[in-house]
């Protein structure tokens, strides 16, 4: 978060990963929940942030509960698949009795280099000053989309690096198993990719005219899309959203 002066203090468990995010971004390091709730209480922090696992999130609201310490009214956790009412819930109100407001963010691991995007959904109440601060702190690492928490688990199955990987892996591989060498198809898939969705973006053509222009009737590339799709690369990919779905309501116990 280049440029960014507020303070951040951080708690981990892991005291190793409360050093290194130390060294590596000068934020202030915790090696105890209470601590940091205290020192956040000092310095008057506006929001809190849970970034646990799903399995470990109402431990944690547990743990903070019975820290005994003021918490910030505005609380945000990146933790997929479970929904406002349970976080609500888990940590309704602070030990002031003060009503504690809930967000959701899903930001994207490559929000790493300022380029990720980050999906926010609020509870009800929610002010519209607070709903800036928030998006203003996620601003900071890339584009920000407010969406209704009924799309949230949609679009954080959508939305993963992990397509764009994958793709670029199963690309690169059919090119090498064609007689590329290794170096030569990963130029290759990667270009099919990065490339051509950063000239989508930026030309501000629709993806059915750049599909018309790509892939000519009678050409290569139509006739590669069209294989593709007789052996099910469209039924295979909405099967994958389906399943990535279910798995996040089954991680909210839904």
């Amino acid at each position: 978060m280049a440029g960014d002066r507020r303070a951040i203090v951080v708690h981990d468990r892991n005291p190793g990963k409360v050093r290194a995010l130390r060294r590596e971004f000068g934020v202030e390091g915790a090696l105890d929940l209470k601590s940091a709730l205290l020192r956040a209480e000092a310095l008057r922090a506006e929001i809190l942030i849970v970034a646990v696992r799903p399995g470990s999130v109402a431990e944690l609201l547990e743990e903070i509960a019975a820290c005994g310490v003021r918490t910030p009214r505005l609380c945000v956790s990146l933790a997929a698949g479970i929904p406002l009412k349970k976080l609500r819930a888990g940590l309704g109100r602070g030990v002031t009795r003060t009503r504690v407001r809930w967000a959701r963010a899903m930001p994207s691991p490559v929000c790493r280099i300022g380029r990720g995007l980050t999906a926010l959904a609020y509870e009800r109440g929610v002010s519209g000053a607070d709903r800036g601060l928030v998006r203003e702190f996620f601003e900071l690492v890339g584009p920000v989309l407010e969406i209704p928490e009924k799309q949230f688990d949609a679009f954080c199955t959508a939305f993963s690096p992990s397509h764009g990987y994958h793709a670029l892996a199963t690309l690169a591989a059919a090119g090498e198993a064609a007689g590329l060498n290794r170096k030569t198809a990963l130029a290759a898939a990667a270009h099919a990719f990065a490339e051509a969705i950063l000239y989508w973006r930026e030309s501000e053509q629709t993806l059915a005219d750049l599909l018309g222009e790509a892939a000519t009737p009678g050409g290569i590339a139509a006739a590669t899309l069209d294989a593709m799709k007789r052996y099910g690369y469209e039924k295979a990919v909405a099967a994958g959203l389906r399943a990535g779905i279910r798995r996040a309501r089954l991680n909210a116990g839904l």
